[in-house]
Parts: structure tokens; C-alpha cells; sequence
């Protein structure tokens, strides 16, 4: 199953999450960044922001789909567990590799991008890591809806 937008493969990975872990968060809001190659996400510790490198969203979007949705997938599970608190990158790396797993099996490039990171599945992102952050940002509207509770 393809996913068509950020909202509708977040939501798809909050289900996940609850399922496997018993965890759920509402208000999260979503920013696509320019960054190094090196970075794919970030989760402000302590707020609601999720951070996503809007290069490495082009550079995969230019393939193919599933891989875009799967990586999409893996980010936006690999920075909600971090919204919870849980700072520890291994913990994280561990628990979002055991969900992809039981959803998706051993070979679905998911579980192959979880187990190894994205940059094993893409290695020419390794290339462009001297890229300096851009300043500029843009914060995706709409995103995390089905949890807001009043109108626009």
C-alpha cells in the first residue's frame, strides 16, 4: 500500500507504534529543513517539532515511491519514538528496526533501511555531508490532524 502525503504515512506509523508499543502523542508538527546529507531527521527534545531533511526528501522522492515512503516511514517512527523522551539513538535504532520487522518482514527495504540506515540502501547520500544547514525551513500544514481538536 503507497501512501500519498506525510499525514497520511504518519498516521499510518502512530498506529504502528501504539500496536507495538503501547505508546501514543498528539500534536506533533512537521518541518522539512535543508540539511547535510549526514543528518535525515532531528526531534527538538522537549517540544512537538519534528525536524526532516528536505535534500535527502528530494534526492529519494526523484526514485521511486516505495523507497520514498519507507524512508518516510522509518524517519517520521525513528523521531515520534524520540518525542516520548526516549533520547537514547540505540534504543530508538532498536525499537523502530523491531517494528518494521514485525510489520514488514525481514527483506522489505523498510526493515533492510532500519536495520542498516538509510544510507546503506542510498550511498550517494553519503556525498554531500560539507552542505551548511539551511536557514530557511517550511513547516507542513495540516500534518498530525487527525488528533487536533479545534476548528482552523
Amino acid at each position: 500500500m503507497l501512501l500519498k502525503d506525510f499525514n497520511e504515512i504518519f498516521e499510518f506509523v502512530k498506529i504502528a507504534v501504539e500496536a507495538k508499543f503501547k505508546m501514543h502523542r498528539a500534536g506533533i508538527s512537521l518541518v522539512l529543513q535543508g540539511l547535510p546529507t549526514t543528518l535525515g531527521a532531528y526531534h527538538i527534545l522537549g517540544s512537538n517539532m519534528i525536524i526532516i531533511n528536505r535534500r535527502i526528501l528530494a534526492m529519494i522522492k526523484a526514485r521511486k515511491l516505495l523507497e520514498y515512503n519507507s524512508y518516510l516511514f522509518i524517519v517520521l517512527g525513528h523521531e515520534y519514538l524520540h518525542s516520548f523522551g526516549i533520547v537514547s539513538e540505540l534504543e530508538v535504532r532498536r525499537m523502530i528496526f523491531s517494528l518494521c520487522l514485525s510489520m514488514f518482514g525481514e527483506d522489505h527495504i523498510v526493515s533492510i533501511m532500519a536495520r542498516y540506515g538509510p544510507w546503506y540502501v542510498f550511498p550517494d547520500l553519503n556525498l554531500d555531508y560539507k552542505y551548511e544547514p539551511e536557514q530557511t525551513y517550511e513547516i507542513i500544514r495540516n500534518f498530525d490532524k487527525t488528533t487536533q481538536s479545534y476548528i482552523h
